[in-house]
Formats: structure tokens, C-alpha cells, sequence
């Protein structure tokens, strides 16, 4: 079964969908997007599979979004992607590819919808949030 995850472990958001995944009993296929990137074309579909806008995967905090102007509503998807593209920090993470779907994990536990295996036990967020029981029972 494969799934992927566009992953940076400086995000704990994106450590925490990780960690789901393998609680899961699943190893992931892990693409640091900061150093790799997914090409464009990459990118439009995982936007598109996942039911959202460019401009919905757009991240503000901690990147170049403001000096960018990207708040202006008259740019097109394009521009969006080109900066995203120039400035990979702008796509919002984590996205998760799985045979059941696509999802930008943000919360952590969207994951949980996608993934093609039960948890195998309790999971606890990084914020001391108890997502998952010991019986495997989601519970956010």
C-alpha cells in the first residue's frame, strides 16, 4: 500500500500526520517538499485531488507571502503556483497521497480519513492532545 507524505519535520503538524501514518503500521514514502519540490504540474493535482483552491494552500505564516502581495485577490492561480514554485515554503503542508485519497492534513488527524489502515493503538499530538485511544479509536 503506498502512501506519501509532503513533509517538513520542522512543521509539527507535519510530524504529527507522520507519526499517524506509521501508527498505522504504515512507512510512508517521505518528500522533504522544502528540498525537493513537486513540479508544477505535481503540485496543481495534489491541490486539485485534495477538493481545494491554490490560493486554500497558501501559507502566510513564517513565509514571504505578505512582501509577495499574494493577499491580492486579482492574481490568478498561476501567479499563486509560479510563487509557490520560486518559494516552495508557501505550500502548506502536510499533503498526504494514499489509495483513498488526497488531503492537506491541517489539523494532523484529517490523515485519518485517507489512510488504509486502522490505528494500531493510542496517539497522542505533540500539543498533548489525545487523538486515537488505546483501542484505536479516534476520538478529534
Amino acid at each position: 500500500m503506498s502512501v506519501t507524505i509532503y513533509h517538513n519535520p520542522d512543521c509539527g503538524t507535519s510530524r504529527n500526520t507522520l507519526a499517524m501514518i506509521r501508527n498505522a503500521g504504515i512507512e510512508p514514502e517521505i518528500i522533504e517538499y522544502l528540498k525537493n519540490a513537486p513540479d508544477r504540474a505535481t503540485l496543481k493535482s495534489l491541490i486539485a485531488r485534495a477538493g481545494l483552491t491554490v490560493r486554500a494552500t497558501l501559507r502566510e505564516k513564517g513565509t514571504p507571502y505578505a512582501e509577495l502581495g499574494l493577499a491580492d485577490t486579482s492574481l490568478s492561480d498561476d501567479q499563486l503556483l509560479a510563487a509557490m514554485m520560486e518559494h516552495p515554503i508557501l505550500i502548506n503542508r502536510p499533503f498526504v497521497v494514499t489509495p483513498l485519497g488526497v488531503r492537506l492534513c491541517r489539523p494532523s488527524e484529517l490523515v485519518l480519513d485517507i489512510l488504509p489502515a486502522g490505528q494500531k493503538g493510542a496517539f497522542t499530538r505533540e500539543d498533548g492532545e489525545q487523538v486515537v485511544d488505546s483501542e484505536g479509536k479516534r476520538l478529534l
